[in-house]
């Protein structure tokens, strides 16, 4: 007998044997089934869930949704991100952090343009415990409102141990200064027992925004920049030359992106004679564009983050990038299509 009409047998006989072992239940007595609680299991599953997958199983049905309402656990940790950051108001983010009844941990709003000052100032107000605050690219907070949330943190929590708040609009160094006061007081003891912090890593930072305090990194992620005397994020560079340097205090490629370029891969500080370009415009060193498969046409590689975006492929040699699938390969069907006219 052949190896598909075996595994064709078995399959048949399997679904037999489940039809016959599964009872099918008359249609009057569906209705009368009433749906019992949720299995305990599904508790240790509901906080690994991301919020989006969280909100849509209140729609699957009541006894879940009554569940995951009235489980405390599943809501320590807010973390808003794409595409719910478009649609979160001040409104949805009290009723979402309301569900953790003043035990919040985390609150991670990402690029949540939305978000006012006093929703802010609530939310911190009816949850002096959380130690985790991420704002970055919260364009509707300003300095005075997020000051104003750290310090009610510091007077009653007492436990904030990082904060970001990159993209958030006018901070200057008297504002960075207080902030610094504030979470400095807050972490004494975290800074006895970790004195030292863990470098900044541009690629590190571009893969993850959030990766970066789950390291042991200063507690803030602004700093005044050395080049151009700015507030903005301060990166370090992971080449071994250049850690000698910052170990001398000679700090030549520490800096922001705007005053020391750096390869998107690995991180480094990348001279003007060495810079080379990717087919999503991001700058590469010569060694990581030397390591990269290159587009078949155009001879650009992709950077980590956009290596997905290959027009089509063509081979094990390479690929076509998406600027040339365009460029070319959709250029000429419709010269072909013409021609035909």
């Amino acid at each position: 007998m052949e190896i598909p009409q075996f595994l064709g047998r078995q399959e048949h006989e399997a679904i037999d044997s489940s039809t016959q072992e599964v009872p099918i239940l008359p249609s009057n007595a569906i209705g009368d089934t009433q749906a019992g609680p949720p299995h305990e299991a599904l508790f240790i599953i509901l906080t690994y869930l991301p919020l989006l997958e969280l909100l849509s199983m209140n729609q699957v049905c009541t006894s879940l949704r009554d569940a995951v309402n009235t489980d405390v656990l599943s809501w320590l940790n807010i973390i808003v991100e794409k595409p719910l950051n478009l649609r979160l108001c001040d409104q949805i983010l009290m009723k979402i952090t309301s569900k953790a009844n003043g035990r919040l941990r985390t609150l991670a709003l990402m690029n949540c343009a939305r978000i006012t000052d006093d929703a802010l100032q609530r939310v911190i107000e009816q949850n002096p415990l959380i130690n985790k605050l991420y704002l970055p690219a919260c364009a509707g907070l300003t300095p005075e409102g997020v000051i104003r949330a750290v310090k009610t943190l510091s007077e009653r929590g007492r436990g904030l141990k990082s904060i970001m708040i990159n993209g958030i609009y006018n901070i200057h160094k008297q504002h960075l200064e207080t902030l610094e006061s504030y979470l400095h007081e807050m972490n004494l003891d975290r800074q006895k027992e970790q004195p030292g912090s863990w470098p900044l890593l541009y690629d590190e930072y571009m893969d993850s925004p959030t990766f970066r305090h789950d390291k042991g990194h200063i507690p803030i992620d602004l700093e005044v920049c050395p080049k151009c005397d700015e507030v903005r994020m301060v990166f370090d560079c992971p080449r071994w030359s250049c850690k000698r340097k910052i170990e001398r205090s000679m700090t030549e490629c520490k800096g922001c992106k705007f005053c020391i370029l750096r390869c998107r891969e690995c991180g480094g500080c990348v001279d003007s004679q060495e810079i080379e370009e990717a087919v999503c415009a991001d700058i590469l060193c010569s060694n990581c564009w030397l390591k990269l498969p290159k587009c078949n046409f155009c001879n650009k590689p992709y950077c980590r983050q956009h290596t997905n975006n290959g027009g089509c492929a063509s081979g094990s040699a390479g690929f076509i990038c998406e600027v040339c699938y365009n460029k070319f390969i959709v250029n000429l069907h419709s010269i072909v299509e013409v021609g035909h006219f």
